[in-house]
């Protein structure tokens, strides 16, 4: 039987894209839509590279990665061939099963970067990070002989970038010893990991309401109860707290002890003090989640600061530096510190030395300190005009001014999040509605506004069109 030669038509290639994708994609269109039949056997490498005008090497590596892709085979001795499979070419990825009801189709959407508009997620815009510094960081850890590939990365994390942290955190009037310092993926896994420590099944966890809306989740996971005191931009009501505490007897206690997410409020001297007084009387532990400590404007004191006793201390620079490569850690008293390491290395939770010395790096040099600085001073800027223009569209503002991420918004009377939310969706735009942070009664009131991606005029009139809409 005589296989049909692939024809291959001439590639005009483009400026400013790598030669190899660009034959990549031509080829992939050309299999996709049938211009090179199932079977067809392509021309030899030399051919091809004669043909497009490329080096050989250019020719295999695009082969290789067809190859990958599966729409190429190769035969030993004879070449290559076209493989025009459908599993290949199917664009799906089967039925979607995941929830469907309306807060979870939001909090995927504030994850997946399809091109909406995203007022209500919880990072800074890819155009506010440290492009060039990341760049030159990842260039100087690939050139490092200190970057060992075929090495797992140490239990506790690698060590100049705990002795930095170390550094970093006596600014905050936390002292603790390297070996108590250990990082991790990102905050979540430092959470969970002290959740399996330090919660059993059926144990009653306290939160503030509102809170990050993956907190509930995950303490569900541990079947514990949870229980919540209202927080708002000036803190809580201490002696409430304290009634809860005795009727409930949780076990731990996880806040932001520094711009509370969405309010922005930090916990005062007086609050810390009262706080650590209750948690020594009551015998609860304290989950000290403070990841904004490097974008808070005005000081205020950490929880931990006053010792790691009972209280473990959390942070990380998902939030600042990128949302991609997310490097964490926890500060833990030496009894804690030394399970946790325990525990990452039984479940395979070793972190990711290389993210490590990115972030060290970075740390080292000063341009962290300088990009945060700058964000600082450019979220306080943001801050002001979006309060501006949600005050014109009728919204009451419950959090503080000029600080942090995050507005919380007191919608117009009438007005219903949820529903709010699911018009967004519908104008491609995805918006936070309160009741996916708070469980309180009058979460539906609310949404939560990221004033980095909010401080746009495209955000503004989009909303505002929303709002007449549902008015209507």
């Amino acid at each position: 039987m005589q296989v049909q030669r692939a024809v291959i038509k001439a590639i005009e290639f483009q400026p400013g894209a790598p030669l190899v994708q660009q034959i990549v994609d031509q080829l992939t269109q050309a299999i996709s839509t049938g211009g090179l039949p199932h079977g067809a056997k392509l021309p030899p490498i030399r051919e091809l590279s004669d043909l497009m005008n490329v080096g050989k090497s250019t020719v295999v590596d695009a082969l290789d990665r067809l190859r990958a892709k599966g729409l190429v085979v190769s035969r030993q001795g004879s070449g290559h061939y076209v493989h025009r499979s459908e599993a290949a070419l199917k664009s799906g990825t089967g039925p979607d099963l995941q929830p469907q009801d309306t807060l979870s189709v939001i909090r995927r959407a504030l994850l997946l970067d399809n091109g909406a508009l995203r007022p209500g997620c919880g990072f800074l815009p890819t155009s506010w990070l440290p492009a060039e510094e990341l760049q030159k960081a990842v260039r100087g850890t690939l050139r490092a002989t200190s970057l060992r590939m075929g090495e797992y990365g140490v239990a506790g994390g690698y060590l100049p970038l705990r002795q930095a942290l170390r550094v970093k955190l006596a600014t905050f009037g936390i002292e603790a010893p390297v070996d108590q310092i250990i990082t991790t993926a990102n905050t979540m896994q430092a959470i969970d990991l002290l959740m399996r420590l330090l919660v059993k099944p059926g144990d009653t966890v306290l939160l503030d309401d509102p809170c990050y809306f993956n907190m509930h989740a995950n303490l569900a996971l541990h079947g514990a109860k949870v229980i919540t005191i209202a927080r708002d931009c000036d803190g809580m009501d201490l002696d409430a707290l304290e009634q809860l505490l005795i009727a409930h007897k949780p076990v731990l206690y996880m806040t932001n002890s520094t711009l509370h997410n969405p309010t922005g409020h930090s916990f005062t001297p007086a609050q810390v003090y009262r706080l650590l007084e209750l948690s020594h009387r009551h015998g609860f532990h304290i989950v000290e989640d403070d990841l904004y400590c490097d974008i808070q404007q005005r000081r205020t004191p950490r929880l931990a600061a006053s010792g790691l006793d009972n209280v473990s201390y959390v942070s990380g620079f998902s939030k600042t530096l990128t949302a991609n490569s997310r490097v964490s850690y926890t500060v833990l008293s030496p009894q804690l510190a030394a399970r946790m390491v325990a525990l990452k290395m039984a479940c395979g939770g070793v972190t990711s030395e290389l993210a490590e010395q990115i972030t060290c790096t970075m740390l080292s040099d000063g341009s962290y300190a300088k990009h945060a600085r700058r964000t600082v001073d450019r979220l306080y800027e943001s801050n002001s005009r979006v309060a501006s223009w949600l005050a014109e569209a009728g919204c009451s503002l419950s959090s503080l001014p000029g600080e942090g991420v995050f507005i919380w918004a007191r919608l117009p009377e009438g007005l219903h999040a949820e529903n709010l939310a699911r018009q967004g969706l519908v104008n491609n735009m995805v918006l936070a509605p309160g009741t996916l942070l708070s469980k309180g009664p009058n979460a539906s009131q609310f949404l939560r506004f990221n004033v980095a991606h909010s401080d746009s005029l495209q955000v503004r009139e989009r909303f505002f069109r929303l709002l007449d809409k549902t008015h209507k």
